[in-house]
């Protein structure tokens, strides 16, 4: 999922990068002190899970994991994820400088919309529920997938192909993440359920009753 420096124009990379600054903003104003650190360990399992990657074109396909990110953090995924991205480009050369406003665009921007969308129906029943949650983990992966497409076709037209390969290549991370957002979201149900959107002690405990 990361696009690789020296591939990207100067107005998407531009674009990129006020954007993320922007989102980021709103994201540290959002993140309460408390849930600091459990946006630092979201944000090395982010910095972890993506460290087996697979080259494609000039981006890459590996595990990103935005999906649970961003329903556990909310806007607060800007600041995590950017921070996991520059480690990466520092010390593995992913991605790039350059292109951090943009990578973390592409990343973290699907993590808030799956957020938004999915997260008022997780602490609904299991039928709603799970759904749900492999449609934040899935469709956080396709969203980015889409928005590195759309960065590379915006720079040059050509890249139209390679930006449908890109999309392709992700379908089966697709289909992983959702799953590994579910069991993820069935845990945290079970052990921490205040971690996830939508929590409200007084039916949580009229339910448990």
């Amino acid at each position: 999922m990361h696009i690789s420096e020296g591939v990207l124009g100067a107005p998407v990379l531009v674009a990129g990068a006020a954007v993320a600054v922007a989102c980021t903003a709103v994201g540290l104003k959002k993140l309460e002190l408390d849930r600091v650190a459990q946006a630092g360990i979201l944000s090395a399992a982010f910095f972890v899970a993506s460290l087996i990657h697979v080259p494609v074109g000039p981006s890459s396909v590996h595990l990103i994991l935005n999906g649970i990110v961003g329903l556990l953090l909310g806007w607060a995924a800007f600041p995590a994820i950017l921070t996991a991205l520059v480690l990466q480009a520092m010390m593995f050369q992913y991605g790039g400088i350059t292109t951090l406003g943009v990578n973390t665009v592409i990343m973290a921007l699907p993590a808030v919309v799956c957020y938004h969308l999915c997260g008022p129906f997780i602490h609904k029943p299991p039928r709603i529920a799970v759904p749900a949650a492999f449609a934040c983990g899935a469709g956080s992966v396709f969203l980015g997938a889409i928005l590195a497409g759309a960065s590379l076709i915006f720079t040059e037209g050509s890249f139209l192909e390679v930006a449908g390969l890109i999309v392709t290549a992700h379908l089966p991370v697709m289909a992983i993440e959702g799953i590994v957002t579910v069991f993820c979201v069935a845990f945290l149900k079970k052990v921490k359920p205040e971690m996830l959107p939508g929590y409200d002690a007084a039916v949580f405990a009229q339910a448990k009753n």
